[in-house]
C-alpha cells in the first residue's frame, strides 16, 4: 500500500513526480505510517542511507531509514526489516542501488523477482525527496575522480544534488577524490556547498572525509545549525530546486593528518588502476587498501564521522521544523 499522501509533496515536488504518478507509487514505494505522520505535522524528519545505524531519536528527530526491500523502496523502516535487509548486505546479495537502478529493481520486484537494495546517496536522495524529506544525514559524498576531466568518472551524487532539493550533510569528500574538481562540478550544477565552522574564524577548508584539512577551501562557512536551516528554509520558499551540500568536519580528536594519508592513497589510486578497478568498483577498492595501512584509525573516524552527521543533520531538522512553525504560522 503506498502511504505518501500527495499533499506531502507540495509544491516542492516537480511536475513530473506528481503528474499522473499515484498509482505507479503505490506497486513500487511505500513510506511508513511514522514518517507520513511526521512529515504532515511538521516533526523533524533526517533521511538516511540504509547502511548507516544511528541516534536520531536522542536529538529530537525521527530516522527515515530508506532502502530496497523485497523489489519495493521502502521510507522508513524497522527494525526487522533493517537486519533483514542487512543480513543480505552481509551475504553479498543485495544491490548497491543509484537513481538509475531503481526503475530496474523495483521493476524486477513487479515481475516476482524480490531482490533487497541499499541506496547510494543520489538513490536516497530522490526517494527522500518523493516522501517530503528534505534532509539527509550521511557519511561522506561521491565526487569527482583523479583524471575525471578526461575519464569522466563522476559521482552521480553530485548531478542528484544539482537537480533534487534535499540538503544532505557528510564530512565531505574521500581523500582520494579530486576535491578541488568536485567543488567546481557542484558549482556547475547550482548546488549551495558550505563547511560548518565548528568555533572557527574566517575561512576554512572543505573537509576530505577522514581529515578536516584538505588544502582546498570551502566555498561558504555555516556557523551553526540555525543558519544551516534557515538557508534551508529559504531555497524551499524561493523555490531553487537544487540540493545543499553542509559539510561536516570530523571531530579533531578522530582527524587524521593530511600527509599521513597521501602516500597510502596515491599508492592505492595506483594498484587500482594497474589491476583494472573503475567506475563504482574504484571506491570500495581503494577505501579497503587504505583501512588495511591505516588500521583502527581509519575505522575510529570513520565511526565518529556518521555519528556526527547524524546528530547534526537531526540538529539541523530540528531547527528547521521551528523555522516552518514560526514564518509559515504569519502567513
Amino acid at each position: 500500500m503506498f502511504m505518501c499522501r500527495a499533499k506531502l509533496l507540495g509544491s516542492r515536488a516537480p511536475n513530473s513526480l506528481a503528474r499522473g504518478s499515484r498509482k505507479l507509487h503505490s506497486k513500487f514505494l511505500k513510506v511508513s505510517e511514522e514518517i507520513v505522520d511526521a512529515i504532515a505535522t511538521g516533526r523533524p524528519v533526517v533521511a538516511l542511507e540504509s547502511t548507516i545505524y544511528t541516534h536520531v531519536r536522542r536529538n529530537g528527530g525521527v530516522p527515515a531509514t530508506i532502502g530496497i526491500l523485497n523489489g519495493i523502496a521502502r521510507v522508513g523502516m524497522t527494525s526487522e526489516e533493517l537486519v533483514e535487509l542487512g543480513s543480505t548486505a552481509e551475504t553479498g546479495s543485495a544491490l548497491k542501488v543509484s537513481r538509475r537502478d531503481l526503475g530496474y529493481i523495483c521493476g524486477l520486484g513487479a515481475t516476482g523477482k524480490h531482490l533487497h537494495g541499499g541506496t547510494t546517496i543520489s538513490g536516497t536522495m530522490a526517494l527522500a525527496h518523493l516522501a517530503g524529506i528534505r534532509i539527509l544525514g550521511t557519511g561522506g559524498l561521491g565526487g569527482v575522480h583523479r583524471g575525471g576531466q578526461t575519464s569522466m568518472d563522476i559521482s552521480a551524487d553530485l548531478t542528484e544534488l544539482g537537480r533534487t532539493p534535499v540538503a544532505v550533510i557528510s564530512s565531505g569528500c574521500k581523500n582520494f577524490l579530486d576535491i578541488g574538481l568536485t567543488l567546481e562540478y557542484l558549482e556547475t550544477q547550482g548546488v549551495c556547498v558550505g563547511t560548518f565552522a565548528d568555533g572557527r574564524v574566517g575561512s576554512v577548508d572543505f573537509p576530505a572525509f577522514y581529515t578536516r584539512d584538505s588544502g582546498v577551501k570551502s566555498p561558504r562557512t555555516i556557523a551553526n545549525e540555525k543558519e544551516a536551516a534557515a538557508i534551508i528554509y529559504a531555497q524551499s520558499k524561493l523555490p531553487v530546486y537544487t540540493g545543499i551540500h553542509l559539510a561536516n568536519p570530523v571531530p579533531v580528536e578522530f582527524s587524521i593528518a593530511k600527509g599521513e594519508l597521501d602516500g597510502v592513497i596515491d599508492e592505492s589510486i595506483h594498484l587500482a588502476s594497474m589491476e583494472g578497478y573503475q567506475g563504482s568498483e574504484n571506491t570500495p577498492f581503494i577505501l579497503a587498501k587504505i583501512k588495511e595501512a591505516s588500521g583502527d584509525k581509519v575505522l575510529q573516524a570513520n565511526r565518529a564521522l556518521v555519528q556526527t552527521n547524524v546528530k547534526r543533520a537531526t540538529r539541523v531538522a530540528v531547527e528547521l521544523a521551528k523555522l516552518e512553525k514560526e514564518y509559515d504560522a504569519r502567513v
